[in-house]
């Protein structure tokens, strides 16, 4: 029995060592899953941040400019003159514009004289209506071809349409929506567009126009759209700059699909936007700016940038760079890349590359290889048989998730997927790689469109 007790003991003893290691290995993983939980990729911690471009607040520039931001996609602003009030664009939606009209007429009840367009988005005409009661003969001013390469007109309109909703993640769940780079995360759905309002006056190249004893100075200046304009009021030393400026690199293109951007007007159209005496820049995102001195060196660093990207792609051009070799070589210079409004929050250097390069020789890049390229079918089978066949191929795709490598698993599993073999595991390893993908991302776009295909294949 002594004997008996003993071994008994002894198993007890080693029973609980056991059960003690476990539960310490048990915690310890906990541990480290929590923490890997809280642990968040500095570029989204700085994404976050960015979201305080979009508190929704009426901001007073002066005595007689008024800007309001975070209400919806974009800004609005109002001119107060002797007599009336200006419009400086118009929001996307009829109910965000009723609201902040509301508040605008808190601040006077002055009718509107005018309403200027800085370009034809939708984000900044759907709710012009909302700011005019029963006011007549309001002027409308736009530029001329004002609205005519809008995806709306596109005879690709629908793919157009899908990946906008990518681009902006308009179909995401609340809890991935952080913000859009220059917008909020979620933008108002009340009636939009249906407050437009055509332009009655419409210009080419520029407008000198007084309107309830205010001077404005409209310029054409293309750039984010080519009938983008900017607004110079002399007398408020005020300028409203479009979307040709906004606190973010510039989208040179835009992933969801559109027309060459001219990416050397946009540059000196913000070198020519410097060189007014601007003490308040309100820019048709993000929250306005003020100070003469800070102003232009935000407009300066800009404007070179933009320049900085179209001079580089242009030389690799010429040097006899193919695409990919010369989006791999341009690159902002350091005192560029740090400063405050060239994060690529919205746009990305290495699309504004590529668009520049396609325009100006097509979607050939000079390399052989590119001349007669494979099928797709082709290069996959190809690719799956040099690595030892499907099974290997899947083991790689793996093998880079845990080495991080998830832009190199999301090609490798491009192959999978076109000889289609494993569907289920393959998308779900595709799900996994491109939210681990958005994880990491500074840039909204981007990150909107890998969590929305990602949900598209989980649904």
């Amino acid at each position: 029995m002594k004997k008996m007790n003993n071994e008994g003991y002894r198993r007890f003893r080693t029973a609980m060592s056991l059960a003690l290691m476990l539960l310490l290995t048990t915690n310890f993983s906990c541990k480290t899953v929590n923490s890997e939980k809280k642990k968040e990729h500095p570029n989204l911690t700085k994404l976050k941040a960015h979201s305080s471009e979009f508190t929704p607040e009426i901001i007073a520039l002066g005595h007689n400019v008024y800007t309001a931001v975070g209400f919806d996609g974009s800004n609005t602003s109002m001119i107060v003159g002797e007599d009336g009030v200006i419009i400086i664009d118009a929001l996307r939606a009829l109910g965000a514009a009723e609201k902040v009209a509301v508040k605008f007429r808190e601040i006077t009840p002055k009718p509107v004289k005018a309403i200027v367009y800085t370009h034809g988005h939708g984000d900044h005409t759907g709710g012009a209506s909302a700011f005019i009661t029963n006011e007549k003969d309001v002027i409308i001013i736009a530029r001329e071809g004002f609205k005519e390469e809008l995806q709306d007109l596109s005879p690709v309109g629908e793919v157009l349409k899908r990946r906008n909703a990518r681009q902006f993640g308009r179909n995401l769940p609340k809890k991935d929506i952080i913000n859009r780079g220059v917008a909020p995360g979620y933008t108002s759905k009340d009636r939009v567009g249906q407050g437009y309002l055509p332009p009655n006056r419409t210009f080419n190249d520029s407008l000198f126009i007084k309107v309830a004893g205010v001077q404005l100075e409209l310029y054409a200046a293309d750039g984010e759209t080519n009938d983008q304009l900017f607004v110079w009021t002399p007398q408020l030393k005020t300028l409203f700059s479009g979307d040709n400026y906004y606190k973010a690199f510039p989208n040179l293109y835009a992933i969801r699909g559109s027309r060459y951007r001219d990416v050397k007007e946009w540059g000196e159209s913000i070198m020519k936007m410097s060189g007014f005496p601007v003490e308040h820049l309100v820019p048709g995102h993000t929250r306005p700016l003020s100070g003469k001195h800070r102003i232009h060196q935000c407009l300066d660093n800009y404007g070179t940038a933009i320049l900085s990207v179209y001079d580089q792609t242009i030389k690799c051009m010429n040097d006899g760079y193919s695409l990919q070799q010369t989006v791999d070589h341009v690159k902002l210079p350091k005192t560029l890349a740090e400063q405050p409004n060239l994060q690529e929050f919205y746009g990305m250097i290495p699309w504004g590359v590529r668009s520049i390069y396609l325009h100006y020789v097509g979607w050939f890049d000079g390399s052989p290889s590119n001349l007669l390229p494979l099928s797709e079918m082709s290069e996959a089978k190809h690719m799956i048989e040099m690595v030892g066949g499907e099974r290997k191929m899947l083991q790689y795709v793996k093998d880079a998730i845990k080495e991080s490598s998830f832009q190199w698993a999301l090609q490798l599993t491009d192959y999978l997927v076109c000889v289609g073999y494993e569907k289920a595991k393959v998308i779900d390893l595709r799900i996994l790689i491109l939210k681990s993908l958005a994880s990491q991302q500074l840039n909204a776009p981007a990150r909107n469109y890998y969590l929305s295909c990602a949900y598209e294949l989980e649904n």
